[in-house]
C-alpha cells in the first residue's frame, strides 16, 4: 500500500507544474483533511474534506476537489469556494481549467464590490463572466437594495455589465425593462434617483419622483414625475451624460416638467395671470475639451416666473432669476481667450443679453525694466429688452484696455506700485442723434501697501494655539480717472451700475458697469489683519483673520459722500469646532449701521452641529436664523431651521425634520414646514423624500 501511495503521488507531482519542473509557473500545493489520493484509472488527484488548490493567485476550496493530471482540469463539489484577487465565487459544482484560466459553475453566488451576484449558470475567465438565470444586487439583497434580473448578465470585473431580457427596480419590485441594459461600473448604478410626498397646502397630497437609467456608455435617460391633487400632473423627459476620452472629459444633465395647472395659479413678478399651461426646462453642461480649452454651458427656460417657486422651491430660492449662456475659454500660456453669449428665452426678466463676446485677456506679462503690463480687448453685440415694456436697448460695442505698473520695493517690507493706464470703447449702435460715438479714457494712480508682523509665545493646549503671529497690512490705493461720464448721452446704458453693498473695484480696467462709468478721484484706505498659530499638519492655521476699508472721495458723484461707509471684515476661528464670522458698513458721518451680518457656527464632529446668524441691511432686511443639527444615532438625525424677521414680528419660515439612513443606501427625510407672512408658499408643508446616496 505504501508503495502504491508513493508512485502515486510521484505521478501527481510529475503531471502538475510546479516549481520543480519550470521555475517561470507559480507552485501548486494540493491539500484535504483525510489523506489525497490518485486514482490511476481516472487519472485525478482527489482530496476530500475541506480540501484546497492553491495556484498562483488562485485558491479554490471545497468538499471534493478532483484534479486531472493529464487535462489539468480541477473540479470541485460541495461548498465550491473560488477566490482569484478581488473576486470570489460560491457555488455548488465548480470547474476550473488551470490551462487557459476558465471554469464553469452551477449555481453560482458571488460578491465583488459593490455588486452580489447570483446564477443558475455561469462559464468565465479572468476578465469576464456569463451567467444564465442572473440576479445582480447592489450591496447585500434586501427590500430596498437596487435588483436587476436577466436570462443572460455578462460581466467585467470593475469594467462593464450587461444584461439581456433584463428588468430593473428595488428589492422584489422591478417595473422597468430592457432587452439590453449597460452599465459602466465606473460610473454611479442610478445616477439620479429620488422620491418626494407629502402635502402643501398649494398643492395638496404630492408625490414627486426622479430615475435615470443607463442606456449607453456614459448616457442615462428617465423622467421627472409630479401628482398634485390641487394641481395635476406634471410630466418631463430627464436625462443626465458624462465621460472621458483622452483628454476629453465632459458631464451634464436635462431636467423638465410640464402640467396643465388647474389650481389657483395666482399672477407672476409683473403682475399678470399665470397661464393654466406651464413648464420649464433645465439643461446644464461641462466640459474639458483639452488642457486648454472648455466649455461651459446653461439653459433655464421657465414658461412663467414662478413654475420653479410653485414645484421646486428648493431650486427656486437658490437662483431666482435663472440664467442662459455658453462659454468656451482657450488657456494660453499667459493669455485667455474667451467666446461668451448670454441670452433671453424668458420674458420676465430683465437680461444683458451678449450674442456673443469675443474676448481677450493678457494677463500680467513682465516687459522689461522692472515694468509689468496689462491687456485686454472685447467686441460684443448687446441686447436688452424690458419685460415690462419700453423701448430696447442694443449695442455693438468695441472696448479695449491697457496700463503699464512698476513695483519699487524700497525695503522688504514696503511696496509702491504706480500704475497708468487707458481704455478705449467704441459704439457702432450710438444714442443721443449720433450713429457712432468713441470714448477714449485714461487713468493714473498707485497701489502701495507695508507689511509687518510679530509673534508671541502664547500656548493653550486646551484651543490648541502653539504660539501666535500676527500679520498686519495697511494698504493705500489711489486712482484718477477724470471725465469717466463723458459721453453718456450717446451710451445705451446696458452695462451699467447694479445695487452692490461692498466697496468696487478701482481700477479702469476691473469696472464692468462699463456703460455707466462716472469720473473717478478716491483714495482707498485698507487694514488686513491675520492671526495664525502652527499646525502640525498644514504648518499653520488662521486663528483670526480682521479687515478695515473705506474711501475717500477727493470727487464725489452724485449721491457719494466725502467718506464712504466703513467696511470691517471679521473671521474668528480660534478652534476647529468653532467660527464666528461678520460683515459690517458703518457711515462715520451720521453714525449709522447700514450692514450688519453674523454666524456662529459650532461642532463636534458629525455628532452635532449649531449655527446662529443675522442679516441686517437698514429699511430692508433684519432676520436671524437659526440651523441645526443632532445626531441620535447610526441611521437617525434631527434637523431644524428657523427664520425669524424681526421687521414684522413673525417667523417666516420653520423647519423641522428627521434624516434617516437606509442601509447605506438612501437617505430618507421626513420634515414639517412652517411658513408665515404674505408669500406663495403654502403657511403648512409636510414632505417625505428620498435620495439615493449610496451609488
Amino acid at each position: 500500500m505504501t508503495r502504491r501511495l508513493i508512485l502515486a503521488l510521484s505521478a501527481f507531482l510529475l503531471a502538475c507544474p510546479p516549481l520543480l519542473r519550470a521555475a517561470d509557473k507559480p507552485q501548486m500545493v494540493f491539500s484535504s483533511e483525510q489523506p489525497t489520493y490518485f486514482d490511476g484509472n481516472t487519472k485525478e488527484a482527489v482530496g476530500i474534506g475541506n480540501a484546497q488548490l492553491a495556484y498562483g493567485d488562485l485558491l479554490l476550496t471545497a468538499d471534493e476537489i478532483r484534479y486531472n493530471t493529464s487535462t489539468k482540469i480541477a473540479v470541485a463539489h460541495g461548498h465550491a469556494i473560488l477566490t482569484q484577487g478581488q473576486r470570489r465565487l460560491l457555488a455548488d459544482t465548480l470547474t476550473f481549467n488551470l490551462v487557459d484560466g476558465t471554469y464553469h459553475v452551477e449555481n453560482l453566488r458571488m460578491g465583488e464590490y459593490p455588486l452580489n451576484i447570483t446564477g443558475t449558470s455561469a462559464t468565465g475567465d479572468k476578465h469576464t463572466i456569463t451567467l444564465n438565470g442572473a440576479r445582480a444586487t447592489f450591496h447585500e439583497p434586501g427590500a430596498f437594495v437596487p435588483t436587476l434580473r436577466a436570462d443572460k448578465l455578462v460581466y467585467a470585473p470593475g469594467q462593464k455589465l450587461q444584461a439581456e431580457s433584463a428588468s430593473v427596480g428595488i428589492g422584489g419590485m422591478r417595473p422597468i425593462t430592457f432587452s439590453l441594459f449597460q452599465q459602466n461600473l465606473k460610473e454611479p448604478l442610478l445616477s439620479y434617483v429620488s422620491l418626494t410626498g407629502g402635502y402643501r397646502a398649494s398643492l395638496g397630497v404630492f408625490l414627486e419622483s426622479g430615475l435615470h437609467l443607463p442606456v449607453a456608455d456614459g448616457f442615462r435617460f428617465g423622467a421627472d414625475l409630479g401628482i398634485y391633487t390641487n394641481r395635476g400632473v406634471m410630466f418631463g423627459p430627464a436625462a443626465s451624460y458624462g465621460g472621458k476620452a483622452d483628454d476629453n472629459t465632459f458631464q451634464g444633465y436635462i431636467r423638465s416638467g410640464f402640467i396643465s395647472d388647474h389650481g389657483d395659479r395666482l399672477t407672476d413678478v409683473l403682475g399678470n395671470p399665470v397661464p393654466k399651461n406651464r413648464g420649464y426646462v433645465e439643461w446644464q453642461h461641462q466640459q474639458q475639451i483639452n488642457s486648454n480649452l472648455t466649455l461651459v454651458g446653461e439653459v433655464n427656460y421657465w414658461k412663467d416666473s414662478e413654475i420653479l417657486r410653485d414645484f421646486r422651491p428648493k431650486e427656486f430660492f437658490a437662483v431666482q432669476e435663472p440664467d442662459t449662456f455658453l462659454e468656451s475659454v482657450y488657456t494660453g500660456n499667459n493669455y485667455f481667450v474667451s467666446a461668451f453669449s448670454r441670452f433671453q428665452p424668458n420674458s420676465f426678466h430683465p437680461v444683458q443679453e451678449r450674442l456673443p463676446e469675443l474676448r481677450f485677456d493678457l494677463l500680467p506679462l513682465a516687459v522689461g525694466n522692472g515694468f509689468t503690463e496689462r491687456f485686454n480687448a472685447s467686441v460684443v453685440s448687446l441686447r436688452e429688452e424690458p419685460p415690462s415694456g419700453g423701448p430696447t436697448l442694443k449695442s455693438t460695442r468695441f472696448d479695449t484696455y491697457y496700463s503699464l505698473s512698476r513695483t519699487f520695493a524700497p525695503q522688504p517690507w514696503l511696496t509702491f506700485t504706480p500704475v497708468a493706464g487707458g481704455r478705449l470703447t467704441y459704439y457702432d449702435q450710438a444714442t443721443g442723434g449720433r450713429s457712432t460715438y468713441t470714448r477714449t479714457l485714461g487713468e493714473v494712480g498707485f497701489d502701495a501697501a507695508l507689511r509687518t508682523s510679530a509673534t508671541y509665545d502664547y500656548k493653550n493646549e486646551a484651543w490648541g494655539i502653539d504660539g501666535i503671529r500676527h500679520l498686519m497690512t495697511p494698504r493705500l490705493l489711489y486712482r484718477y480717472i477724470p471725465e469717466a461720464d463723458k459721453g453718456q448721452a450717446y451710451i445705451p446704458p446696458i452695462d451699467r451700475q447694479t445695487f452692490s453693498t461692498y466697496l468696487q473695484p478701482l481700477g479702469l480696467g476691473d469696472l464692468r458697469n462699463v456703460d455707466q462709468l462716472h469720473a473717478t478721484n478716491t483714495v482707498r484706505l485698507e487694514l488686513d489683519n491675520t492671526f495664525q498659530t502652527r499646525d502640525s499638519v498644514y504648518g499653520s492655521r488662521d486663528l483670526m483673520v480682521f479687515n478695515l476699508a473705506a474711501d475717500l472721495h477727493l470727487r464725489r458723484a452724485a449721491g457719494e459722500s466725502d467718506v464712504s461707509e466703513l467696511h470691517n471684515e471679521i473671521a474668528f476661528m480660534p478652534a476647529r469646532w468653532l467660527q464666528f464670522d461678520l460683515y459690517n458698513s458703518f457711515a462715520p458721518q451720521t453714525f449709522t449701521m447700514k450692514e450688519f451680518n453674523t454666524g456662529l457656527t459650532i461642532h463636534d464632529g458629525d455628532q452635532w452641529a449649531v449655527r446662529l446668524s443675522s442679516n441686517f441691511l437698514r429699511h430692508q432686511l433684519d432676520d436671524y436664523f437659526i440651523e441645526g443639527r443632532r445626531r441620535i444615532n447610526e441611521a437617525y438625525e434631527a434637523i431644524a431651521r428657523v427664520r425669524y424677521d424681526f421687521r414684522t414680528r413673525r417667523f417666516n419660515e420653520q423647519f423641522y425634520g428627521i434624516r434617516q439612513n437606509l442601509s447605506d443606501l438612501w437617505l430618507v427625510e421626513y420634515a414639517v414646514t412652517l411658513y408665515d407672512g404674505p408669500r406663495r408658499e403654502s403657511r403648512f408643508g409636510f414632505n417625505v423624500q428620498v435620495q439615493a446616496i449610496g451609488f
